[in-house]
């Protein structure tokens, strides 16, 4: 392996793949490490090709696993590489030859090995290579290799997203050189490639219709109630039919939808997107307060639903009914324009059915959807998104949960919330998956029972409903799930490893928002070993406690909560996340969206850290924290505290909550409501102190209230419990 310059054999190189590149702005002029998330060997010829005529010697870890062509690659007379030992013994020999591989502008790259990962994994360089690479004082530049036909959506073909990009991330010099910093570099290189795909410039309609005519006849949607069956040529042929009657029925922007899961409300978003209007799922379990004040603020004066469903809401406040449209008596009054759009459906191609329909091939940052916020800390907020937000987020979920179409997603999450809506209805739709739906996410027995019978392969909950499943749901009933995600609350450890051991497979805690399309963050089963003689690093992706890896094209920050200032990403902090999947900002409320959206970063409000192999860890939310006396006091590690010096189990009952009200000696004072009639104030507090828990900590004011508000979704309502503390 002499040393020489890779311009002599550039001329033996066959036909290398030309990628994009995205940060050429940081591309060295002098000498620099470079370290890829990975570096397949047809693309470090494409990367020779960019830095032709500069010297470059290839990094190697000793017992890495590289194939035959490059190992003859690297044989070649003017190709020259630096086997390296990752240990501290081995760290000043390395650091010398390394420096003199750059000397003089020469460019060293690391060339990852082999490794056992997931689709769509961020990076498959170990955390410890990069700690190893890093330590010595050079200038480090990230690069992150992306192959978009691996993640590419169903409807996508490879032209469409292109074979190869290089994105170079921000180069790192002096004290900025360590691992957490090369990380975040790394996936600010990952969002900017990935929010270059032409997918994003679509309409969500569009695509919707694209992924209807192309698994017409492979999915299906299967309602759990009656068991009747839709094929998505007959979905489409409702969805195309009612959308007229839409048109017709309202000049406004927004149509509201009052339905549960299921072919109703799946039909009812599709025609209203068909019609060339945006979808506004309403949030039944709601107060009147907050459904009246969501009404008026998307302007609506139509919505859809059906007269069974008003009969389950007796106490809902329902709009006037002229503004009702009852889907099961509109539909049987269009039978004839279903059929005649079943048979359209077969003769034209998408391209055409969408000029037929008015539909729009374009969206990107236009309005597709607009869903409100829970309320559980304050008043309900409309969140806007966008064409681009919901079909960044099926593409950066779905790359990597990776269903194929054998594959059967149950849908019971109401579709007013977030996660519902992208993975339970655009999801299934665009990627070809058969989708089984449920009204409830309630009825466990029911719900266990369609799992069985359908084979359901991916199970969407939350950690309330996952103890319904503990406790009314058999093993062999949850036999064919492969993957069980959870979010909405923090998933509690008892909670986890009692579903394990029943059930034998791990609750996979993943992270999101409703202003981040939702998701941003999953854990997932560690991958398989390809047989007894695969000995390539296993890349982890489950840890418990974390809420796993971030999806691809999203970056992260981490500030300090006062001041914004940055922090490195392995502190704890303020999260930011950027990417393409960020909403456009809230409705009618421009003060409330510049507070949380600066310069495309989005400001969550969550309190956390990443770990050093990736994995996000929400230690709790700022909502959830009182500043007393200049020092930030977390309500939930103070609850703990709390039920372990009473005894008292949590997973069982709430008994307990914190909450933070107003205080004029020291800016804020923590009161505890409880149920519990025997719990004494001065009891608590002799039990605290004597377990060593700060003053500060325990709480000023007790107020026993009947029951601990909580939202549908099992999540502690804030507002409810800030106004019954104010009350006491």
């Amino acid at each position: 392996m002499g040393r020489t310059n890779l311009a002599i054999h550039l001329k033996t190189v066959p036909n290398p793949t030309i990628p994009q590149i995205l940060g050429q702005e940081f591309l060295p002029e002098n000498g620099a490490l470079i370290i890829p998330n990975r570096l397949p060997f047809d693309d470090l010829l494409g990367l020779e090709l960019l830095f032709k005529g500069r010297d470059i010697t290839y990094l190697v870890e000793r017992g890495s696993e590289h194939g035959e062509r490059f190992r003859q690659h690297v044989e070649k007379e003017g190709v020259q590489g630096l086997e390296f030992v990752c240990d501290d013994e081995s760290l000043s020999a390395f650091q010398k030859e390394l420096l003199q591989c750059i000397d003089k502008g020469g460019l060293a790259v690391f060339v990852p090995g082999a490794v056992n990962a997931r689709c769509a994994q961020t990076t498959c360089v170990p955390s410890a290579v990069v700690k190893f690479l890093v330590s010595t004082p050079v200038q480090v530049l990230p690069l992150f290799v992306e192959h978009p036909e691996e993640t590419r959506l169903a409807i996508e073909s490879v032209e469409e997203v292109g074979k190869l990009a290089f994105s170079f991330g921000k180069p790192l010099e002096g004290d900025a050189v360590n691992a957490a910093n090369y990380f975040e570099s790394l996936l600010g290189a990952s969002e900017r490639v990935f929010s270059q795909r032409p997918i994003l410039k679509s309409s969500l309609a569009y695509s919707l219709l694209r992924g209807l005519k192309m698994h017409a006849s492979t999915a299906r949607v299967i309602d759990g109630v009656d068991g009747q069956e839709l094929g998505f040529d007959k979905l489409f042929a409702a969805s195309a039919a009612l959308s007229k009657k839409i048109r017709q029925c309202t000049s406004k922007k927004r149509v509201g939808i009052l339905l549960p899961p299921g072919k109703g409300g799946l039909i009812a978003n599709l025609a209203v997107l068909f019609a060339g209007k945006i979808p506004v799922n309403l949030n039944f379990t709601a107060g009147a307060e907050s459904v009246r004040y969501a009404i008026e603020e998307a302007e609506l004066d139509r919505f859809i639903t059906a007269q069974a469903f008003i009969d389950k809401l007796p106490k809902f406040p329902w709009p006037d009914e002229e503004k009702l449209v009852f889907i099961e008596r509109v539909l049987p009054s269009i039978k004839g324009r279903i059929k005649l759009w079943y048979i359209l459906g077969k003769l034209f191609s998408a391209e055409r059915l969408a000029k037929m329909l008015k539909v729009k091939q374009s969206g990107d940052r236009e309005e597709a959807m607009l869903l409100f916020t829970s309320g559980s800390s304050g008043s309900p907020k409309g969140v806007v998104l966008s064409h681009r937000n919901l079909l960044a987020n099926v593409n950066q979920f779905g790359s990597r949960i990776n269903l194929t179409q054998d594959d059967k997603v149950l849908g019971c999450l109401p579709l007013f919330h977030s996660f519902g809506a992208t993975v339970t209805m655009w999801y299934p739709i665009i990627q070809g998956v058969t989708l089984v739906t449920y009204p409830s996410p309630l009825e466990i027995a029911k719900l266990a029972q369609l799992i069985e019978q359908y084979k359901i392969s991916l199970l969407l909950s939350t950690p309330t409903f996952l103890r319904g499943y503990l406790r009314k749901a058999k093993p062999e009933q949850l036999r064919s799930t492969t993957l069980v995600v959870t979010g909405a609350e923090k998933l509690p450890s008892k909670v986890a490893e009692s579903f394990e051991r029943r059930f034998g497979k791990p609750v996979l805690e993943g992270y999101g928002l409703t202003e981040t399309s939702p998701a941003t963050n999953v854990n997932l089963p560690n991958p398989e070993s390809c047989g007894s003689e695969d000995c390539r690093p296993v890349v982890a992706n489950h840890r418990p406690g974390s809420v796993g890896h971030l999806i691809p094209g999203i970056a992260v920050r981490i500030t300090n909560p006062d001041t914004n200032e940055p922090l490195p990403i392995q502190s704890s902090g303020m999260i930011w996340l950027k990417g393409a999947n960020v909403f456009e900002g809230y409705l009618n409320q421009p003060e409330k969206t510049a507070e949380v959206l600066i310069d495309g970063w989005f400001r969550t409000g969550d309190l956390g850290r990443m770990d050093e192999d990736g994995f996000l860890y929400i230690e709790g939310r700022l909502s959830r924290f009182s500043k007393i006396g200049g020092e930030m006091v977390p309500h939930e590690k103070v609850e703990e505290l709390i039920n372990t010096a009473m005894g008292y189990d949590p997973e069982d009952e709430r008994k307990i909550t914190i909450v933070g009200v107003p205080d004029e000696a020291k800016g804020e004072a923590l009161i505890i409501l409880t149920t519990e009639a025997d719990l004494e104030q001065t009891d608590l507090r002799k039990r605290l102190l004597a377990n060593d828990v700060p003053a500060l900590w325990i709480p000023k004011k007790m107020v026993r209230i009947n029951e601990i508000p909580h939202l549908a979704s099992g999540k502690l309502d804030i507002k409810s419990c800030e106004q019954a503390a104010l009350a006491g």
